[in-house]
């Protein structure tokens, strides 16, 4: 009868649609290019991509009172992302400008979040019920969570971490002390430097660490060893934008998908199958990666340019 348990439950497990909230930013691309704007923002697109991959997820962030923050939340409304809890504030939603070279992605300028910067999350105890939900949380550096991560990971849910290319050394022993899982976009770095900066996340503490390379692959960190996997070549590359963000998203509920959340937590209890399934999480990373570089902004849903431009690469 215990056999049968267990056996139940491994299938309930196998069965399971992940349910990932992502806490942070929610922006607009907007393309000088091409005179369109594409919905985004590494957790709005987390959001959007956990949605392709059959997820349900959830948005948790701020938004402004403008064309920019309407095109957003049209996008989540169709793909039946809640958002409901978001705050929403008088002034300018945030924004990036951007341009294309040869299908990859050049930031001109921002608006370096717009009314997200102005304001605190102050979570309250509805918040905190809504988010215990989930399966996990994700959030990433321009989510403006910094002070607020402690308490995040307070509420037992596995933190996921997207450091993007811009840690320093007294950012990550603010941040992984907290945190589960980390994503390091490392394709500026040496081998050597990958892996030294990969091993500093997992003496802070993370047991899943995860260094992307662009088309030369990616690889983890898990109990001590270093696994290595190769990208997937794209069909066709019309946008790189998200190509991390679709990586790290499919990642996530590959393993929620097969595991329950509770393994994102317990490192030191490795059934023996955890290698294998962190490698085929990793191939389908990259292969859906493959395919949204082959999408129009992040994950499409553009309209005409609404608002301002910056450009402030000279400042």
């Amino acid at each position: 009868l215990g056999e049968r348990k267990i056996e139940r439950k491994e299938k309930e497990i196998k069965m399971r649609q992940p349910r990932i909230i992502a806490i942070g930013d929610a922006v607009c691309d907007k393309y000088l290019s091409r005179g369109k704007m594409y919905p985004g923002g590494q957790c709005v697109n987390t959001c959007a991509y956990a949605h392709m991959n059959n997820a349900e997820s959830a948005f948790l962030g701020k938004f402004g009172n403008d064309e920019v923050a309407e095109c957003i939340q049209a996008a989540l409304k169709n793909m039946n992302v809640d958002f409901s809890h978001s705050r929403n504030y008088e002034g300018e939603n945030g924004f990036a400008c951007v341009t294309l070279n040869q299908g990859d992605r050049v930031f001109i300028g921002s608006n370096h979040g717009g009314v997200a910067k102005e304001y605190p999350y102050d979570f309250t105890q509805e918040d905190f019920s809504y988010i215990r939900k989930f399966d996990l949380i994700y959030t990433n550096l321009n989510a403006y969570i910094d002070d607020d991560i402690e308490e995040i990971a307070s509420l037992g849910l596995p933190v996921a971490f997207d450091f993007s290319n811009r840690w320093t050394d007294e950012y990550l022993k603010k941040i992984c002390p907290h945190i589960k899982v980390a994503m390091l976009s490392c394709a500026h770095l040496s081998d050597k430097e990958r892996e030294r900066e990969m091993n500093k996340v997992k003496e802070l503490g993370v047991p899943f660490v995860l260094g992307t390379i662009g088309e030369a692959g990616s690889y983890i960190l898990y109990h001590g060893e270093m696994m290595y996997e190769k990208a997937v070549k794209a069909e066709s590359i019309m946008d790189t934008m998200g190509a991390g963000d679709s990586y790290f998203a499919t990642f996530l509920t590959y393993i929620l998908r097969h595991k329950d959340p509770e393994f994102f937590k317990e490192e030191s209890k490795d059934d023996g199958n955890a290698k294998e399934l962190l490698k085929k999480a990793m191939q389908a990373g990259a292969e859906f990666a493959s395919k949204i570089c082959g999408v129009e902004g992040a994950f499409g849903y553009g309209m005409p340019i609404a608002g301002r431009i910056i450009d402030n690469r000279n400042n």
